[in-house]
């Protein structure tokens, strides 16, 4: 995700065509060049309190996959307790943790390297820690200076969901081929997660005769699953999310009713199939606030970059879960 950064970008009001243009805001930098002083001590110790985040939570898929069972969040927390008086036992969730870590670093680099490119000002990744199933929330980055290409917006927009799901993928067929056959995963279980079409294809090319659904992943696998997602999320076609980049560039018409109308249709997703969708409707209503600044070079994409972008938009119905869990 790259969102606007806003203390370095503050609004004043836009012209007269550029509110013809249905902008009501522009943005102006601040003198500033490159990350800020403290930035980067802050990264690393976000970085390292999400590492111990991931291995708490890839010690208990470890020990579910030992177990032939699925893991679960009653369990995760059982699981931190016992970690917290036995730490030695951190080293189980290592496969987990690098590879999950090493799927959001690369996503999060794609986006700063099309930045370096361009001459775009952008902070260095950030981490969120947190004590859940899966050991963080996510990263990112800020943008801290206009983009005012529409090529510079896509490649930004676009690098990062790419970069980040070409390595998701052979994470993925690691934990298929090392994955094992247990009874179906969904039967008496209250947690199952979700089958993103990734992993369907994945497994009935790898896995041949093997139901999907009786298929525990290796923990290396899971954290794919969790790149496979998080690259979904950024690629919903909203606001400042790598997707809503990715659309205005392509139509900024589409940009602003999606952006406007996205956030009602998750909301029968969260009713009848996974109420986290309810978090993303309201997430992306207060997103839908901001205002990106107007691009002064509306040259349309050239073909290169609308084959990505039509890649883009594969692989958001490669990962994509209606029912994540």
């Amino acid at each position: 995700m790259t969102p606007l950064d806003p203390e370095t970008e503050s609004p004043h009001p836009a012209s007269a065509a550029e509110q013809n243009a249905g902008r009501a805001y522009t943005f102006r930098a601040t003198g500033r060049g490159g990350p800020r002083s403290g930035s980067l001590l802050l990264a690393l110790a976000l970085f390292l309190l999400t590492l111990l985040t991931c291995l708490a939570a890839g010690a208990q898929f470890a020990a579910s996959y030992a177990r032939n069972e699925t893991a679960s969040f009653d369990e995760f927390v059982r699981a931190l307790k016992l970690l917290v008086r036995h730490p030695s036992g951190l080293g189980g969730g290592l496969p987990f943790a690098l590879t999950l870590m090493g799927i959001l670093l690369a996503h999060e680099l794609g986006h700063w390297f099309a930045c370096r490119k361009h001459g775009i000002r952008a902070s260095y990744p950030f981490f969120i820690p947190a004590p859940t199933l899966i050991g963080t929330l996510g990263a990112f980055i800020l943008i801290r200076s206009p983009i005012r290409s529409r090529r510079a917006l896509f490649d930004v927009g676009a690098s990062g969901p790419i970069v980040g799901f070409s390595l998701a993928l052979p994470a993925l067929a690691y934990g298929i081929l090392h994955g094992k056959v247990v009874p179906r995963l969904d039967a008496g279980s209250e947690f199952v997660f979700g089958i993103p079409l990734a992993l369907r294809v994945m497994a009935a090319l790898l896995r041949p005769g093997v139901a999907v659904t009786h298929l525990l992943l290796h923990p290396v696998g899971r954290a794919a699953w969790v790149g496979l997602f998080a690259t979904a999320l950024n690629l919903l076609p909203s606001g400042q999310l790598d997707g809503g980049h990715i659309l205005r560039t392509l139509n900024d018409r589409w940009h602003a009713r999606i952006t406007q109308f996205l956030p009602l249709c998750l909301i029968p997703l969260g009713y009848f199939l996974w109420p986290g969708w309810y978090i993303w409707a309201g997430l992306l209503f207060g997103l839908s606030f901001f205002r990106s600044a107007p691009m002064l070079d509306a040259t349309p994409l050239d073909p290169r970059r609308r084959v990505l972008a039509l890649l883009s938009f594969f692989i958001f119905l490669a990962c994509f879960m209606p029912e994540p869990v």
